[in-house]
């Protein structure tokens, strides 16, 4: 949290770090904001996303009292805004694996600011490059399993079937699919975990983890994945999602039996719900910055 006795403006950056917190070299977390939403196909304004997040998260506390850690001290450097690609979605997919390739070989945590899911495609690829059996933790409402979607291979409709034709993909939350997804998931490596619209629970910890079959874990989430009473503020809402505990819970779980090398917290769009929403996305991106830390430190 910002300094609240100083008078200058804060900077845009996560938890308002200061530069010696926020500094690159010593930092252990890289954050990249991506404002980029030109694969949407309901509701825009994911572009908003990163914005919403980063302001938020400069009021939120720098200690976690569940874990007993102060977020703060991690070092969490946050970079300039990756400038969209408008030319094609695979340019701009090409783009956040360059962008962020760098750090992973430096064995930086990146975490992606959404932005639509087309982007963590780019991050994936390049955490895929270093850590060949890699698997990916993937929160959703929907399968985003389609092969093609209104004449895209590169959407945010396919890609966790793009992810899955590199490494191993586990999916949580799905509660939307079509037929052909039904189809391929029958035939695929993805492992999905449907939830039960009239009886909403989440799939036993110990179930996801013996579906991820790597050490080394991407955790992607959709914030469409939580239930819309909670976040409202997604592009393709569908009811009978995770709650709060349930999504922070499993992911807890994993990273007490996985390490969870990056993450992305995508399609979050600040305008089409009210301002807690930003505030849960940014809460979420901490959260996830604690247990990748705490995974690191216990050297899963």
């Amino acid at each position: 949290m910002a300094n609240c006795d100083t008078n200058m403006w804060t900077p845009l950056n996560f938890l308002s770090l200061s530069a010696k917190e926020a500094d690159l070299e010593t930092a252990k977390v890289v954050l990249v904001p991506v404002p980029y939403d030109s694969t949407t196909t309901y509701k825009t304004g994911t572009r908003d996303g990163p914005l919403g997040l980063l302001r938020a998260s400069a009021h939120l506390e720098d200690f976690d009292h569940e874990l007993g850690i102060d977020v703060a001290s991690i070092g969490i450097h946050t970079t300039p805004f990756l400038e969209p690609v408008l030319a094609s979605p695979q340019a701009m997919i090409d783009r956040i694996r360059k962008t962020v390739e760098p750090f992973v070989e430096q064995k930086k945590i990146v975490g992606l600011l959404g932005g639509d899911h087309s982007i963590t495609l780019g991050s994936i690829q390049a955490y895929q490059a270093l850590y060949p059996n890699l698997s990916v933790l993937y929160f959703d409402a929907h399968g985003d399993l389609r092969d093609s979607y209104l004449g895209s291979k590169w959407g945010h409709a396919n890609v966790a079937r793009r992810i899955s034709e590199i490494c191993p993909v586990v999916e949580v939350g799905v509660r939307s699919i079509s037929k052909q997804e039904m189809e391929f998931i029958e035939k695929s490596n993805v492992h999905v975990f449907f939830m039960n619209s009239v009886e909403p629970e989440p799939p036993p910890h110990h179930d996801v983890l013996a579906a991820l079959s790597s050490p080394k874990v991407y955790i992607s989430v959709d914030l469409d994945c939580l239930d819309p009473s909670l976040m409202p503020a997604v592009g393709t809402p569908e009811p009978g999602g995770l709650s709060w505990s349930q999504l922070t819970g499993l992911i807890e779980a994993v990273s007490k039996q996985r390490e969870i090398v990056g993450f992305d917290v995508v399609e979050l769009s600040p305008d089409l719900g009210p301002s807690s929403c930003s505030f849960i996305a940014a809460k979420l991106a901490y959260k996830l910055i604690a247990y990748a830390n705490l995974t690191n430190i216990s050297g899963h």
